[in-house]
Protein backbone atom coordinates (compact mmCIF):
# COMPACT_ATOMS: atom_id res chain seq x y z
CA UNK A 1 0.00 0.00 0.00
CA UNK A 2 1.52 3.51 -0.87
CA UNK A 3 0.57 6.88 1.03
CA UNK A 4 -0.83 9.40 -0.98
CA UNK A 5 2.32 11.24 -1.24
CA UNK A 6 4.38 8.14 -3.21
CA UNK A 7 3.74 8.46 -7.17
CA UNK A 8 4.37 5.16 -9.78
CA UNK A 9 5.12 7.17 -12.49
CA UNK A 10 7.63 10.21 -12.72
CA UNK A 11 6.40 13.01 -14.65
CA UNK A 12 9.60 15.16 -15.00
CA UNK A 13 9.05 19.19 -15.05
CA UNK A 14 10.91 20.20 -18.05
CA UNK A 15 11.92 23.66 -17.79
CA UNK A 16 12.12 25.98 -21.38
CA UNK A 17 16.18 24.96 -22.09
CA UNK A 18 14.42 21.31 -21.70
CA UNK A 19 16.68 20.08 -18.37
CA UNK A 20 15.17 17.38 -16.39
CA UNK A 21 14.72 18.52 -13.05
CA UNK A 22 16.21 15.78 -10.40
CA UNK A 23 14.06 13.73 -8.36
CA UNK A 24 14.91 11.75 -5.04
CA UNK A 25 12.68 9.00 -3.54
CA UNK A 26 13.08 7.72 -0.34
CA UNK A 27 11.26 4.86 0.58
CA UNK A 28 9.71 3.73 3.95
CA UNK A 29 8.32 0.95 5.69
CA UNK A 30 9.12 -2.15 7.39
CA UNK A 31 11.48 -4.56 6.48
CA UNK A 32 9.40 -6.95 4.32
CA UNK A 33 7.09 -4.44 3.49
CA UNK A 34 7.76 -4.52 -0.16
CA UNK A 35 10.09 -1.29 -0.17
CA UNK A 36 12.61 -2.71 -2.80
CA UNK A 37 10.06 -4.61 -4.75
CA UNK A 38 8.21 -1.49 -5.15
CA UNK A 39 11.54 0.27 -6.07
CA UNK A 40 12.33 -2.88 -8.72
CA UNK A 41 8.47 -2.10 -10.37
CA UNK A 42 9.76 1.92 -10.83
CA UNK A 43 12.69 1.17 -12.33
CA UNK A 44 11.36 -1.18 -14.81
CA UNK A 45 9.27 1.44 -15.56
CA UNK A 46 11.33 3.77 -16.72
CA UNK A 47 13.02 3.96 -20.16
CA UNK A 48 15.64 1.12 -19.85
CA UNK A 49 18.77 3.24 -20.21
CA UNK A 50 17.34 5.68 -17.17
CA UNK A 51 16.53 2.14 -15.54
CA UNK A 52 20.14 1.04 -15.80
CA UNK A 53 21.36 4.27 -14.82
CA UNK A 54 19.77 4.37 -11.50
CA UNK A 55 20.96 0.63 -10.45
CA UNK A 56 24.27 1.70 -11.32
CA UNK A 57 24.45 4.83 -9.99
CA UNK A 58 20.83 6.14 -8.19
CA UNK A 59 20.21 3.13 -5.71
CA UNK A 60 21.07 3.43 -2.02
CA UNK A 61 20.48 0.80 0.72
CA UNK A 62 22.22 -0.08 3.38
CA UNK A 63 21.15 -3.61 3.37
CA UNK A 64 23.95 -3.82 0.21
CA UNK A 65 26.48 -3.66 2.78
CA UNK A 66 25.29 -6.75 4.85
CA UNK A 67 25.70 -9.12 1.96
CA UNK A 68 29.10 -10.85 2.21
CA UNK A 69 29.20 -13.51 -1.14
CA UNK A 70 25.81 -13.35 -1.86
CA UNK A 71 24.55 -14.20 1.66
CA UNK A 72 22.82 -11.43 3.92
CA UNK A 73 24.97 -11.42 7.14
CA UNK A 74 23.33 -8.67 9.38
CA UNK A 75 25.77 -7.27 11.84
CA UNK A 76 24.03 -4.60 14.56
CA UNK A 77 28.08 -3.41 15.55
CA UNK A 78 28.39 -2.01 11.47
CA UNK A 79 24.81 -0.52 11.29
CA UNK A 80 26.05 2.60 11.85
CA UNK A 81 29.51 2.77 9.56
CA UNK A 82 27.05 1.26 6.59
CA UNK A 83 24.46 3.62 7.07
CA UNK A 84 26.63 6.43 6.94
CA UNK A 85 28.66 4.81 3.99
CA UNK A 86 25.03 4.37 2.33
CA UNK A 87 24.65 8.34 3.14
CA UNK A 88 28.23 8.90 1.49
CA UNK A 89 27.20 7.54 -1.88
CA UNK A 90 23.33 8.78 -2.15
CA UNK A 91 25.48 12.57 -1.63
CA UNK A 92 27.74 11.53 -4.15
CA UNK A 93 25.15 10.41 -6.68
CA UNK A 94 23.49 14.00 -6.45
CA UNK A 95 26.68 15.63 -6.11
CA UNK A 96 27.07 14.37 -9.62
CA UNK A 97 23.13 15.57 -10.43
CA UNK A 98 22.04 11.83 -11.56
CA UNK A 99 18.38 12.54 -12.71
CA UNK A 100 16.72 10.31 -9.97
CA UNK A 101 18.00 8.48 -7.05
CA UNK A 102 16.56 6.52 -4.46
CA UNK A 103 17.12 5.97 -0.72
CA UNK A 104 15.65 2.29 0.17
CA UNK A 105 16.00 2.45 3.95
CA UNK A 106 13.06 1.88 6.77
CA UNK A 107 13.42 5.63 6.96
CA UNK A 108 10.50 5.22 10.21
CA UNK A 109 11.31 7.88 11.64
CA UNK A 110 12.19 11.30 10.76
CA UNK A 111 15.63 11.37 12.07
CA UNK A 112 16.26 8.61 9.87
CA UNK A 113 15.97 10.08 6.73
CA UNK A 114 16.40 14.03 7.81
CA UNK A 115 19.86 14.16 5.93
CA UNK A 116 19.08 12.62 3.00
CA UNK A 117 15.78 14.64 2.50
CA UNK A 118 18.55 18.09 3.47
CA UNK A 119 21.58 17.17 1.23
CA UNK A 120 18.91 16.45 -1.77
CA UNK A 121 16.86 19.71 -1.06
CA UNK A 122 20.59 21.39 -0.87
CA UNK A 123 21.02 20.66 -4.28
CA UNK A 124 17.52 21.78 -5.92
CA UNK A 125 16.47 17.90 -6.06
CA UNK A 126 12.41 17.08 -5.67
CA UNK A 127 11.86 14.82 -2.99
CA UNK A 128 9.02 12.17 -2.77
CA UNK A 129 8.23 9.79 0.07
CA UNK A 130 6.77 6.52 -0.41
CA UNK A 131 5.77 4.81 2.52
CA UNK A 132 4.65 0.84 1.87
CA UNK A 133 2.20 -0.66 4.09
CA UNK A 134 0.82 0.34 7.77
CA UNK A 135 3.58 0.11 10.15
CA UNK A 136 1.53 0.43 12.72
CA UNK A 137 -0.97 -2.28 12.13
CA UNK A 138 -1.05 -5.68 13.32
CA UNK A 139 -1.40 -7.53 10.15
CA UNK A 140 0.72 -5.94 8.07
CA UNK A 141 3.30 -6.42 11.01
CA UNK A 142 2.60 -10.51 10.58
CA UNK A 143 3.25 -10.16 6.77
CA UNK A 144 6.25 -8.19 7.46
CA UNK A 145 7.71 -10.93 9.57
CA UNK A 146 6.27 -13.75 7.38
CA UNK A 147 8.32 -12.60 4.16
CA UNK A 148 11.47 -10.31 5.18
CA UNK A 149 14.51 -11.46 3.44
CA UNK A 150 16.56 -10.52 6.43
CA UNK A 151 15.11 -13.28 9.34
CA UNK A 152 13.79 -10.44 11.43
CA UNK A 153 11.10 -11.61 13.98
CA UNK A 154 7.66 -10.71 14.01
CA UNK A 155 8.82 -9.51 18.02
CA UNK A 156 11.63 -7.45 16.15
CA UNK A 157 9.05 -6.06 13.48
CA UNK A 158 6.79 -4.90 16.48
CA UNK A 159 9.50 -3.08 18.10
CA UNK A 160 10.24 -1.55 14.74
CA UNK A 161 6.86 -0.32 14.29
CA UNK A 162 6.86 1.69 17.51
CA UNK A 163 9.12 3.80 16.43
CA UNK A 164 7.34 4.99 13.11
CA UNK A 165 6.30 8.51 12.78
CA UNK A 166 3.65 9.89 10.12
CA UNK A 167 5.21 12.82 8.20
Amino acid sequence: MLDKKSEDTVDFNIDDTNTIHSLVIIMRGLPGSGKSHWVNEFIARQPIELGRQILRSGYFTTDTFFYLDGLYQFDPRRLAEYHQRNLTGFIHAISQREPIVICDNTNLAKWESMAYEAAAKSLNYQVRYVLIGIPNDSEHQLLCAGRNRHGISLTQIVRMAKQFEGF
